[in-house]
């Protein structure tokens, strides 16, 4: 007598497994890596496309990249819970393509706000920050954190499956950390928007996460949503 023990991701849909599978292996071999002083995170964090370190694989790169184990722990538990049911509903193809367009997408909003900070600062889009001079110790701090620091995470393409959540099954209550009651995500995920967005504007000392590649990434989440006409199954989380 035989007793069969199904794997523990075998209910998992394909694309959203395998997203899981590669950035787990990324962080992990980051972690090697780093631990023989090669940093995986300046080759495959994306930066400012006018800096002198950036690369042209970054752009899909740098989505499978994480700073630490809360980042990826986060995106990880967020693209499981989320995505397995956008991934039924479209489809695997398409929620591949939904995934890394919304990825692409945060990234096209990240670079266009650097550009038009370093515009502000400079009055151009493109400069040299190693011969750049100015008396505003802001502006240089601003000049160096954008062609210096790299860019990573899944967090653009989540806040897509976020927002897409949102869009189709607005009446599916989760539970947020330090809220003891469910809150339908047609409540809780416009607040969350709102809340990016003034950190985004709002630009705190010290607050490191790029929120409008954040924002990018909800916005071509829902311009995708509208585009593609998608619906949910009649009565699914409601």
């Amino acid at each position: 007598m035989s007793t069969f023990r199904s794997s523990p991701l075998s209910n998992i849909p394909p694309v959203v497994k395998n997203l899981l599978i590669i950035n787990i292996l990324f962080f992990v071999a980051t972690a090697i890596f780093e631990s023989k002083g090669i940093s995986l995170v300046r080759m495959l964090g994306v930066y400012y496309v006018d800096s002198p370190s950036f690369n042209v694989w970054q752009v899909v790169s740098y989505m499978f990249m994480h700073g630490g184990f809360a980042h990826i722990l986060f995106n990880m538990f967020a693209l499981f819970t989320f995505g397995s049911s956008l991934e039924y509903i479209m489809g695997s193809k398409r929620f591949l393509n939904f995934y890394l367009i919304t990825g692409l997408g945060a990234l096209a909003l990240q670079m266009l706000v650097q550009a038009i900070e370093i515009y502000g600062i400079t009055g151009g889009f493109s400069i040299d920050p190693a011969t750049y001079t100015s008396s505003d110790p802001n502006a240089i701090r601003t000049l160096s954190e954008i062609y210096y620091s790299p860019m990573v995470g899944a967090s653009g393409a989540i806040f897509g499956l976020l927002i897409a959540f949102g869009m189709l099954f607005p009446n599916a209550e989760l539970f947020i950390m330090f809220i003891p009651v469910p809150v339908k995500a047609k409540y809780i995920i416009p607040v969350y928007i709102l809340l990016e967005l003034f950190l985004g504007v709002a630009q705190f000392s010290g607050d490191s996460v790029a929120h409008f590649a954040h924002l990018g990434g909800a916005l071509f989440g829902f311009i995708l949503v509208k585009l593609w006409d998608l619906k949910r199954s009649r009565n699914f989380y409601e």
